[in-house]
């Protein structure tokens, strides 16, 4: 079996890496630099049509057919059920944890990184915009600490969902949010950070976490209209 993960260190990024660190399984780092536009390429391309990552590529064993995906939700989800962990075993427990998941991927992650774009990478400060993605992420933290007060965590064991969850909380300053209004949130923050496998996950492609670039090539690949222009 060879695993390939393609990736970068962004909170997308993120999420299967912790979570192939979590699982022990052996699998190959495959960088995608997003900042220089490698996520354009063709060889890219054939993996995810959408040209962002994660996106993960399972090659199998006894030449069975590759398996490829996009989406780090999917993603997450895929190796969960491949290698029967972080997903609870009781169909009540794994539609919680599902549900979690789809919440993160449909609200927490790009609420809070257009939270993250505004405030943070934009050339020129919205006030509106800054206001509108700051006002849903304290929102969301809020629907996150009122589950957390009554569960360690947001399913009925760690599982995918938290793993999900945590990168993007990680970066809530970079979004105009702070966690102290959410003692639980920042609570069960701390003991997801402190797992050594979270670490480890953190720490692939640490010298590549520095944000977008300032130079105008890099900003342009990121957030301008060129990259919608690619057809192959």
């Amino acid at each position: 079996m060879t695993l390939e993960l393609y990736t970068w260190a962004t909170p997308n990024g993120h999420k299967p890496q912790i979570l192939l660190e979590e699982l022990g399984v052996p699998y190959r780092l495959m960088a995608v630099d997003i900042f220089k536009g490698a996520q354009m390429s063709p060889e890219f391309f054939a993996i995810n049509p959408n040209r962002r990552i994660p996106a993960l590529v399972d090659r199998g064993e006894d030449g069975a057919a590759p398996v490829r995906m996009f989406e780090s939700g999917a993603i997450l989800l895929y190796l969960a059920e491949k290698f029967g962990r972080f997903l609870p075993k009781t169909p009540a427990g794994r539609m919680e944890a599902i549900s979690w998941l789809m919440w993160q991927m449909a609200g927490l992650g790009p609420m809070l990184g257009q939270g993250q774009h505004f405030w943070t990478y934009a050339s020129e400060k919205h006030p509106y915009s800054i206001e509108r993605y700051t006002n849903e992420g304290k929102r969301l933290l809020a629907v996150m600490d009122a589950r957390l007060a009554t569960h360690e965590f947001l399913a009925d064991e760690y599982s995918i969902a938290d793993i999900a969850c945590f990168p993007w909380v990680r970066i809530h300053k970079l979004a105009n949010l702070s966690l102290e209004e959410f003692p639980q949130v920042r609570r069960w923050y701390g003991v997801i950070r402190n797992r050594p496998a979270v670490q480890r996950g953190l720490d692939l492609l640490r010298a590549n976490l520095t944000g977008v670039p300032d130079e105008e090539e890099a900003r342009e690949i990121m957030f301008g209209a060129s990259q919608f222009l690619r057809r192959d």
